[in-house]
């Protein structure tokens, strides 16, 4: 009898901005649901959700009352998890025990889940979620996809200049000093977070940045061509 080939993982960052950019955006997670769930036969998934404009608009408020940067992430990790229950519950699953807050509690989750959502993880300072997903990646040594809400890489912001020029690929040193190049806050913009990046770096994670449009999404998963940016070597 033939034995099932063994599920590759993947570990992916669910940008907030996705999930809910104003109002929750249904279209973009129907979509999204459909792509995951048929990629299940060859795959797992451990979906870690940011927190998005909600997240923001917590982390505002308290930085505007001059409160302690550390109460800030606090107010951002809850932001994360009620998101991945949200997701859980979008997938049709009842998160009885509540979403993972460990990695000892994802492990478990993950021997009877293909697909697993969590927030950030435990706090450590100058982190979001990006780099629960980053360290996850590291653990699990599986690849990383970060979807969110630019189409990729670009040199400067693209929201905000026309000029700006999309980066198809960039090796891990660079991408590092780009995320340096701004100081870490809680609630930050750029594509992945400081301290991940170094843990891509030093861990050498092959790192997909995808944007909205989620055919790009399964051509990463099914290894064809994509757009995108890709962090290798």
């Amino acid at each position: 009898m033939k034995k099932n080939p063994k599920k590759e993982l993947i570990v992916l960052s669910l940008g907030g901005s996705l999930i809910i950019p104003g109002e929750i955006d249904l279209k973009f997670l129907r979509e999204f649901k459909k792509i995951i769930l048929r990629n299940t036969k060859r795959h797992k998934f451990i979906i870690v959700c940011g927190g998005g404009s909600v997240a923001r608009k917590y982390i505002y408020a308290l930085r505007n009352e001059r409160l302690a940067e550390k109460l800030q992430s606090f107010a951002g990790i809850s932001a994360t998890r009620t998101n991945a229950r949200f997701m859980t519950y979008f997938f049709n699953k009842d998160a009885e025990y509540g979403i993972p807050h460990t990695k000892k509690t994802l492990k478990k989750y993950l021997k009877k889940h293909d697909v697993v959502f969590c927030g950030a993880l435990e706090y450590k300072p100058e982190q979001t979620s990006d780099s629960t997903s980053a360290e996850l990646a590291r653990i699990f040594k599986t690849e990383f996809i970060n979807l969110t809400n630019v189409p990729g890489l670009y040199n400067k912001n693209p929201k905000e200049h026309k000029d700006a020029k999309h980066i198809p690929r960039i090796n891990w040193e660079n991408f590092q000093k780009l995320a340096n190049e701004s100081k870490y806050q809680p609630g930050q913009h750029f594509v992945l977070d400081q301290t991940a990046a170094e843990i891509i770096r030093k861990n050498r994670i092959n790192t997909y940045i995808l944007g909205k449009d989620l055919k790009q999404l399964e051509n990463v998963l099914r290894k064809k061509k994509f757009k995108g940016t890709l962090i290798s070597q």
